[in-house]
């Protein structure tokens, strides 16, 4: 069965989707959307080594009007209020929806009322609606989840991603502070700017997936700070500047810590992996090696998740909802 997909956003993440969905037999890229590189060929922007005959539009609604696709893979934003109104515009015209929203992820916890609307609107018109990545999207929450499918019984679930930043693109290392000071750090922490986007929905969803009810969520963000010169390809970060963050996030129920989130993204992590562990009956602790490379691993999720999404039954579903997402196989 093939699916009509239009790209609504074509920034590092959006033409990363469009570079593996073009590999993809039973997928046709009909439409794009960004405000930037109007008028351009989305193959050309994406790198996909040849032409798509698709040009990017800066009007959406003209776009899903004609292309009529089967869903929109959307990659705008991380903030679901920035983004409700893109959902709503996509919804309202009957088509299924994947974000790479961070807070589309589990805003039910965050965000009742917003998630909320977004599933009134999605089952009136008939539409599902999917907000996944790989974190949050899966390393640390939806696998962690899936763990636990054989235990007895679970007292804590502790999941860990450090990663070497110095792998993924310049708007995630900018994101993480690599290369400002203590103090610089410090203000973009305080305006809000500097954070990994998606801890406490992640652990909204893994307390939902094993019927916890949480009372608080709590988040601490500090510096990683360097010892010795590291360098990507466009951070130079000097001893005492911030490599990166240190980011954790906490789960309770009545003063007990049920979960616990720790995301460490920086320059230069000698020991990057991606980890759960899990105490109940039995104990499990599970770790990829070496980690998960980010930016490959949300394209794949973006893609691999179209047909799951399209023949799920209308609604807001998260990915403890969706049946397991696999590999689709390229042509």
């Amino acid at each position: 069965m093939g699916y009509k997909v239009v790209q609504y956003g074509c920034g590092p993440i959006g033409c990363s989707i469009v570079k593996l969905a073009s590999t993809k037999s039973n997928l046709e890229i009909v439409g794009a959307i960004d405000l930037v590189n109007v008028g351009r060929n989305l193959g050309e922007v994406a790198e996909t080594g040849k032409p798509l005959g698709v040009l990017i539009s800066n009007e959406p609604d003209v776009v899903l009007n004609q292309t009529k696709p089967d869903i929109v893979l959307h990659t705008t934003g991380s903030s679901l209020k920035a983004i409700y109104d893109q959902l709503e515009g996509i919804i309202t015209k009957g088509i299924n929806v994947i974000s790479t929203s961070e807070e589309l992820s589990y805003p039910f916890k965050e965000q009742p009322d917003l998630a909320r609307s977004i599933d009134e609107l999605a089952r009136k018109h008939g539409v599902t609606v999917l907000g996944t990545g790989v974190n949050p999207g899966f390393l640390m929450d939806a696998w962690p989840l899936f763990m636990t499918g054989v235990c007895q019984e679970i007292r804590h679930i502790k999941a860990v991603r450090i990663q070497d930043a110095s792998r993924r693109r310049i708007p995630f290392q900018k994101k993480i502070g690599a290369g400002t000071s203590p103090e610089a750090f410090a203000k973009l922490v305080d305006s809000g700017t500097l954070r990994h986007v998606g801890i406490a929905e992640s652990i909204g969803m893994i307390a939902a997936g094993v019927g916890w009810e949480l009372d608080k969520i709590t988040e601490t963000i500090e510096p990683v700070i360097a010892d010795k010169e590291v360098r990507s390809d466009f951070v130079t970060v000097k001893p005492g500047q911030a490599a990166g963050v240190k980011q954790v996030g906490h789960g309770y129920h009545d003063g007990k810590e049920l979960v616990t989130l720790e995301f460490q993204a920086y320059l230069g992590a000698e020991d990057p992996h991606d980890a759960v562990y899990i105490k109940g009956t039995p104990d499990m602790e599970v770790v990829i090696k070496g980690g998960v490379h980010g930016d490959i691993a949300t394209a794949a999720m973006a893609v691999n998740a179209i047909p799951r999404v399209v023949e799920s039954p209308p609604g807001f579903m998260t990915m403890k909802d969706l049946p397991m997402v696999s590999v689709m196989n390229s042509r």
